[in-house]
């Protein structure tokens, strides 16, 4: 049976590290709050100069020598984002010239949070129908820094710049059960307005004060945001394992979107998970939003977190609002 796999990965976060000391002396804060609060220490945030489509680029790189091939072998890009570089072209156009690359079709996903299990949604479609496909680019890449309010603490203190990347081909071995098994994404556009931002790229006047300027900040009901992510995650992580005929107990580790410790300890409680289950890096990169999912299964692989014929969950909840569940047999 033909499957999708996991060829190579990679990803990339900025050199900056702006740590909850440093937050304190830029806004009503301190660090026992965040900590408390969220279960973040430090983040990572790009420099002025540099753009979504530069995270994305290193994170791909990476990704291309890692499956050993270069862009000329990849057949589609595709780049889950909600911090262009700019309205157009797609981010994923610019990541492509930057890898040298070219005639390689590329578009952009917009489900916030759950960008990252969307644009894999979509890129095993392709592969597994579209025969001529042999190899797709998958990088969720994210400068979060430029649409946050550094004024306001109950969003600045959450986010982070970073992306990762995967390329996911097509295999043939009729004698392995690895790959993408399994991939369930939803959306309910009558919750959006519990977290969303008028105007996004990450070329914005981010650092800039006014009230025109507040068109570019992120606006969230963060109690509200709280439960239904916790619904939404818990809902499609158990959907996901039971139209598979699975169970916890089957799983390796679980790899959820970085939002909120208190998020990701309640989904693990509700679902009774246990916590060496649970991968956790948000404490170092915060919620880096599309980037999330591939920025910690990279950091889960190079760690030995994940082994051969292990059974991976990974769920996500973004503004939208969306969510999305997938399950991956590492090879």
């Amino acid at each position: 049976m033909e499957r999708v796999i996991i060829r190579g990965i990679g990803s990339y976060i900025p050199e900056c590290v702006l740590s909850n000391a440093d937050l304190e002396g830029m806004v009503d804060t301190n660090s026992e709050w965040i900590v408390t609060r969220t279960g973040i220490e430090s983040r990572r945030v790009c420099l002025d100069t540099e753009m979504a489509s530069d995270l994305g680029y290193e994170a791909a790189r990476k990704a291309l020598e890692n499956a050993n091939i270069s862009v000329c072998d990849v057949d589609l890009i595709i780049v889950a984002t909600v911090t262009p570089d700019l309205r157009f072209p797609a981010t994923a156009c610019i990541i492509q010239e930057k890898l040298g690359g070219t005639d390689v079709p590329c578009f952009d996903v917009n489900a916030v949070c759950s960008g990252f299990i969307y644009a894999l949604d979509v890129a095993r479609n392709f592969l597994l129908n579209n025969s001529k496909m042999k190899n797709v680019l998958v990088i969720g890449t994210e400068k979060m820094s430029s649409i946050v309010d550094w004024e306001d603490r109950s969003t600045c203190v959450l986010f982070g710049d970073g992306a990762g990347a995967i390329v996911l081909s097509r295999d043939t071995d009729e004698n392995s059960d690895a790959g993408i098994l399994d991939v369930l994404i939803g959306a309910d556009g009558s919750l959006g307005r519990l977290l969303y931002c008028p105007i996004c790229d990450s070329g914005g006047p981010a650092g800039v004060k006014s009230t025109e300027k507040d068109a570019y900040f992120i606006k969230m009901e963060g109690r509200e945001v709280f439960k239904e992510a916790i619904k939404r995650m818990c809902s499609v992580a158990e959907d996901v394992l039971q139209r598979n005929d699975l169970t916890v107990d089957d799983i390796s580790l679980v790899i959820p979107h970085q939002a909120n410790m208190r998020i990701i300890s309640a989904i693990a409680d509700r679902m009774k998970i246990p916590e060496k289950k649970m991968f956790v890096n948000l404490q170092r990169t915060g919620n880096t939003s599309a980037a999330s999912i591939p920025i910690a299964l990279d950091e889960a692989l190079q760690s030995g977190n994940i082994q051969s014929e292990d059974l991976i969950l990974t769920v996500a909840f973004g503004g939208g609002m969306t969510w999305g569940a997938a399950l991956i047999r590492w090879k």
